[in-house]
């Protein structure tokens, strides 16, 4: 990758940011297309947002994903699109005249993972209540969930995504339970589709607190290197995968959206390309096309 005068930029913006495989692989997709681009992380402190996000697009940069914790808060800030308003949470940017146009791409992310992984969606389960949460509630919408449990570890937000649920979906039934080993332990014994979208697992130190027993699916939104989430640790009886997948198909649709392109690039060949670098096991997504020819 060569910078010169007419380079455009690409980004992220988050807090903190500096785990991010984003700028890995989209600075591949640009270097593949050879685009005269780079992509670059940008730790952005939420008392910074909105100023940051004005000097980042006055600065001329052309497009920014949002991670952790900016997601809920930048739609406040932007001009969002029908899904993206649904949802209440924004992680694709690009900017106009007047300011930031944005979109949400986790939730195709979490719906192309859930594909790969062939859940069954009609009961699911998920842990936290932040901006991901709400990505992946629009995916199990569209992919034509029924029923919704909900945890967290402040009841309270679980309880209002509760009633955002009953709101934007009212064809799914939504139930709040506890934060508690007993509660949960009740839950998923029953629930064939389990979904991590809390924080927890983006340290090296965390615990996912309860066993995911029973049979099904289990997704991590939280992803490491090794592939070894909490999550994931705790849903061993299950087929599961962390959110590298979900990171890499959401990364493809938002590339996809800031270059103008009809259809996004297909996730999996960059999949097994970041999975090379990292050195990690191919993640298992037996419903993902050609499979056994790219691993």
């Amino acid at each position: 990758m060569k910078i010169v005068g007419s380079t455009t930029t690409y980004g992220i913006i988050g807090w903190p940011v500096r785990h991010s495989l984003s700028p890995l692989f989209q600075n591949h997709l640009i270097m593949q297309r050879q685009l005269n681009a780079c992509y670059i992380p940008f730790p952005v402190a939420p008392e910074n947002l909105e100023t940051a996000l004005h000097g980042l697009r006055n600065s001329g940069v052309r497009g920014l994903n949002v991670t952790i914790p900016h997601k809920t808060e930048v739609c406040q800030l932007v001009a969002a699109d029908t899904a993206a308003r649904t949802i209440g949470a924004v992680n694709t940017l690009k900017p106009t005249d007047t300011g930031w146009q944005a979109c949400n791409t986790d939730y195709l992310g979490i719906q192309a993972v859930l594909q790969g992984l062939q859940a069954t969606t009609e009961r699911a389960m998920i842990f936290g209540a932040g901006g991901t949460s709400r990505a992946a509630i629009h995916a199990l919408a569209v992919m034509g969930c029924q029923h919704l449990v909900l945890t967290n570890r402040t009841r309270a937000r679980a309880e209002q995504l509760q009633q955002h649920v009953q709101t934007c979906y009212p064809a799914i039934t939504c139930e709040v339970i506890d934060w508690q080993a007993d509660a949960v332990a009740a839950c998923v014994a029953h629930i064939e589709l389990c979904i991590n979208c809390s924080s927890i697992g983006l340290h090296a130190e965390d615990h996912f607190p309860f066993a995911i027993n029973g049979h099904g699916v289990a997704m991590d939104a939280v992803y490491r290197s090794d592939g070894h989430t909490a999550f994931c640790q705790q849903a061993a009886n299950r087929q599961c995968c962390d959110g590298l997948p979900m990171l890499i198909a959401q990364g493809v649709a938002s590339f996809a959206w800031w270059h103008e392109t009809e259809t996004a690039p297909d996730p999996l060949p960059t999949l097994r390309w970041v999975e090379k670098q990292l050195g990690r096991v191919p993640a298992s997504l037996p419903g993902w096309p050609d499979m056994e020819k790219t691993t």
